[in-house]
């Protein structure tokens, strides 16, 4: 069973509408892509509206969730995330490993993604 804050996150990321994502964001978040780090809204902005002009009707999506802890004020999972979309008139598609942490200051608050951290799949 998904999680829901990490639902309302995949849900908020396939709108391609940032203002949506960043309704799920932490203010101090972090974000390890496998090309760089992004350490404050305005660049984990930056990266996914730059995607998104690459990427046309990009879907994400998680399988295999794993939920490695839990308290009333922290949520760790890890996934293997996919996408799928076109980019240059191609289908393409994809995927690898995330480890998202949410945060909330107490348990009647709403979760918010503190980091994320997105990997390439071992080879």
């Amino acid at each position: 069973m998904i999680h829901e804050a990490l639902e309302k996150y995949i849900n908020a990321t396939n709108t391609h509408d940032f203002a949506q994502v960043e309704e799920c964001l932490h203010e101090n978040a972090v974000y390890y892509f496998s090309s760089k780090t992004c350490t404050s809204i305005p660049e984990i902005k930056e990266y996914f509206e730059n995607v998104w002009s690459l990427i046309s009707e990009e879907k994400y999506w998680a399988t295999d969730i794993s939920y490695l802890f839990q308290s009333p004020t922290t949520l760790v999972c890890t996934y293997r995330y996919n996408f799928s979309g076109y980019m240059n008139g191609k289908d393409i598609s994809g995927g690898g490993r995330a480890t998202n942490v949410f945060a909330r200051d107490n348990e009647h608050a709403p979760w918010k993604l503190i980091h994320e951290h997105l990997s390439p799949m071992p080879k």
